[in-house]
């Protein structure tokens, strides 16, 4: 399958993977016009509350860089105060739309860097460990609804320069994150390739 999605992707959609067929989706009203004229199929959803709008196991690869930030763990809904779990859900959904085998890049400034909360549109603080929610035989995020399983093949903090093309160069990658803790700035993003387990 030779599918990409890039999450949030605003008017330049991340292909990491080389794909030839680009897909996204962001919730701007004006990105699908510019978009359009590029070859990319864009569509408009809020992923706070709205399903990806693909079939499933359409995807060989999705990206989400800078973007699981922005969707909250937990919030109540209406009048009926139903609480909802739009991060649990929206790891469902990119689950549900990767083929078996299909790649989730994720690229996410994590705590306890200044960068992940800085931004008051960051919501979901990202840390070590947080991948295991949807890893491993029996994902933890089950006791929250997530009813998928991934295999991390990279789950490390980095810099995010080095997964906009995969894989990594190897030497490219160990200097510049060597650059960073020599700087003192330090490795501030997390970084997810998750293998989609079906």
């Amino acid at each position: 399958m030779l599918n990409h999605l890039d999450l949030g992707c605003g008017t330049t959609p991340h292909n990491p993977y080389g794909k030839p067929n680009v897909f996204g989706i962001d919730v701007r009203d004006d990105v699908q016009a510019l978009l359009a004229g590029k070859g990319i199929v864009m569509r408009k959803a809020n992923l706070i509350l709205e399903r990806i709008p693909f079939e499933d196991n359409f995807f060989s690869s999705v990206s989400a860089i800078d973007f699981l930030e922005h969707i909250p763990r937990q919030i109540c809904l209406g009048a009926t105060n139903e609480i909802t779990y739009p991060f649990i859900e929206l790891m469902n959904e990119i689950w549900r739309v990767l083929a078996p085998g299909g790649l989730l890049l994720a690229v996410t400034p994590a705590f306890p860097s200044p960068l992940a909360f800085a931004d008051p549109t960051h919501v979901n603080h990202i840390a070590e460990g947080t991948h295991e929610y949807f890893c491993g035989e029996k994902p933890a995020g089950g006791i929250y609804g997530f009813n998928g399983r991934f295999r991390a093949r990279i789950a490390k903090r980095s810099v995010p320069t080095n997964f906009r093309k995969m894989p990594p160069n190897p030497w490219e990658m160990a200097i510049r994150d060597l650059g960073r803790r020599l700087s003192g700035k330090g490795l501030h993003h997390m970084v997810w390739e998750l293998e989609a387990v079906k």
